[in-house]
């Protein structure tokens, strides 16, 4: 996580440049003058993703190319104005607003009660990971996107709940920083999402047989505790994640994600039978689950009681 701004600081230019720092260089106009900043910049790096708390604490405007990065912001207070493609864009709770990279874009009004979400993709890997999500040649994620995605229902609102959970439980100094496997498998989650959400379907052709994902059912039996994202799963099976969503879906009545889960919590349990010594803690670790605590809720639904209790 990145240190928040001295909230003491009066020096607008301080401000600016430390958000520029974790997010984009900008050039920011204070809209009424004389406010002291109150500002909350709280970020998580993923790698190529960033997620981020970011708020001014006053009425400003914000001018920025967005080199390099696709950023969405989704207000969790407040109101965000700016200009899209095809006139304004005003974004509120339950409402995303979508920069393009190396796009020149002007956020007109962030007020002073607003605060975002934000998620910053690096665009060559999101460029790169939507050919395999969408399953078709991708030249710009940005030409695929809308400049407002709503997020009150179906696969945008299950993204958003995706970001959220991430902001609100890995709020942590040095948040997995010592495990870059679970932050690729986590930027994986959080891409693929997005790319579900925001771009159009295209369902010229019938899910696939169970024959089309049998190598990847095969390939989660052999390695399950390998921190599988849903872009190497689909590549695996030589298709999209869409497809390969809707294919297990169909003949399997779960997720390929739902499915790795399941098979995690089987070993997880007849290593918690076996009687060792390990923890619960230390089989949590061995089956893939990124923390004790998700490892004991994830158990407690399937099997109605505590892992200790098993042991």
């Amino acid at each position: 996580m990145a240190a928040p701004p001295d909230a003491r600081t009066r020096d607008w230019d301080q401000v600016s440049r430390a958000a520029a720092d974790v997010y984009f260089p900008h050039e920011l106009t204070l809209l009424g003058g004389g406010t002291v900043p109150r500002p909350t910049l709280r970020t998580l790096d993923l790698g190529p993703v960033l997620i981020g708390y970011v708020g001014w604490g006053a009425d400003v405007a914000i001018a920025c190319d967005y080199p390099n990065a696709y950023e969405i912001n989704m207000p969790v207070s407040g109101r965000l104005e700016s200009r899209g493609r095809h006139g304004a864009v005003i974004s509120t709770p339950g409402e995303a607003t979508v920069f393009r990279a190396d796009t020149p874009s002007l956020i007109s009004h962030w007020d002073s009660t607003c605060t975002v979400l934000g998620v910053k993709f690096d665009a060559e890997w999101l460029d790169r990971e939507a050919e395999q999500v969408l399953d078709r040649d991708v030249v710009r994620v940005g030409g695929l996107v809308p400049d407002q995605l709503r997020l009150d229902n179906g696969a945008a609102r299950d993204w958003q709940q995706l970001v959220t959970g991430l902001a609100e439980h890995l709020s942590g100094p040095g948040t997995f920083s010592g495990s870059s496997m679970v932050a690729e498998q986590l930027a994986g989650a959080v891409s693929a999402c997005f790319l579900l959400a925001s771009c159009p379907d295209d369902r010229s052709s019938a899910p696939p047989r169970p024959r089309a994902f049998a190598s990847v059912v095969d390939a989660l039996h052999d390695d399950p505790a390998r921190p599988w994202t849903a872009a190497q799963m689909a590549s695996l099976a030589g298709m999209s994640v869409r497809r390969l969503q809707e294919g297990f879906r169909l003949w399997m009545g779960c997720t390929p994600t739902e499915y790795l889960v399941g098979l995690r919590l089987q070993r997880a349990d007849a290593d918690l039978s076996a009687g060792s010594d390990a923890t619960v803690s230390d089989v949590a670790a061995r089956w893939g689950f990124s923390s004790a605590s998700r490892f004991a809720s994830a158990y407690r639904r399937r099997y109605g009681r505590p892992p200790s209790q098993r042991r």
